[in-house]
């Protein structure tokens, strides 16, 4: 089965974003969400990504073209090759959506989930064809971002996997295999065990917020675009790494739980960018400032890349 015709579960962020990425890449998309009024707050932000990332008018018209936008899981899944779902990090809910799935599609029709870290087996726990489900987990913006990590469930095929692995190279994304499903997969467990010491180390009273935040984006934020964890071991010694973690390990934290300083912030109600505080007070003058480099920056991150390709 060639893929042709790719359905997206969820207009939120994550789902718009790989509705642009399908669109752009030629497929026709089947756009599902609960009301209109979601829908076409979707369709206004493809077009603002289109925009930011300078598409020609003529190319943005093709991609919304090829863009279909459903209120009906039915409607949106009645002749696609692969459908992914986009909707909230509630199991149960997965598991109840992933069951209409399997009724109502053809058996060879690929069931993908975008969660962050969920099981695929757990999800695929009560389908008749759990041999089809697999995760594609793109991360946030998905235009912008092109990691996207495919996992198996116990028991999805390796012929699943492997059509998986080239729809996402064929939407120009980097796929990143792993052998079989852990919670958080790779990238959400590197991410959370960083935020863990950070948040130590404020707790701690070692640094500030600020001082922590820098000290990632002018050190280790300028090497991670090229080298991982494993190769920046390599090439700075990894007698230096093992002498460093003799006495580093045991020093770092080793919680078990949340952090009770981001406990506490969330029970105040202080979510963050979407609150309007977190750990920084996000006035709109800050969101807009950091919106605006990030989106650059990753840009200019995805236009190098091009060329590395290229040379």
């Amino acid at each position: 089965m060639k893929i042709k015709n790719v359905g997206v579960l969820g207009a939120g962020t994550m789902g718009h974003g790989i509705a642009e990425l399908a669109a752009l890449a030629s497929w026709n998309v089947m756009l599902c969400d609960i009301s209109e009024e979601l829908l076409t707050k979707a369709l206004n932000a493809i077009k603002e990504n289109l925009n930011a990332m300078e598409r020609s008018r003529d190319n943005c018209s093709a991609v919304m073209e090829r863009i279909r936008c459903v209120t009906s899981i039915h409607e949106a899944v009645k002749s696609v090759d692969l459908v992914i779902e986009c909707l909230p990090e509630n199991l149960e809910f997965k598991q109840k959506v992933f069951k209409e799935l399997d009724e109502v599609c053809a058996p060879d029709v690929i069931l993908a989930t975008n969660t962050s870290g969920l099981s695929p087996t757990a999800i695929a726990k009560d389908i008749k064809h759990p041999e089809r489900v697999v995760v594609a987990h793109f991360w946030n913006p998905p235009q912008l971002i092109p990691l996207v990590e495919v996992v198996p469930g116990e028991k999805t095929s390796k012929e699943v996997v492997d059509k998986t692995m080239e729809w996402v190279k064929a939407l120009g994304k980097q796929p990143v295999r792993m052998n079989k499903e852990c919670l958080g997969f790779i990238g959400n467990r590197l991410q959370l065990a960083l935020l863990r010491e950070a948040l130590y180390i404020v707790e701690q009273g070692y640094a500030d917020v600020e001082e922590v935040d820098k000290s990632m984006i002018y050190g280790h934020g300028r090497r991670l675009p090229v080298t991982g964890p494993f190769c920046s071991a390599d090439m700075g010694g990894l007698d230096i790494f093992h002498t460093i973690s003799t006495y580093l390990f045991p020093d770092l934290s080793s919680a078990s739980e949340p952090s009770k300083l981001m406990q506490k912030i969330v029970e105040e109600g202080n979510l963050g960018l979407k609150s309007g505080k977190g750990f920084y007070e996000w006035t709109p003058e800050m969101k807009e400032k950091m919106v605006k480099r990030r989106t650059e920056t990753l840009i200019d991150l995805l236009e190098k890349d091009k060329k590395t390709d290229q040379s």
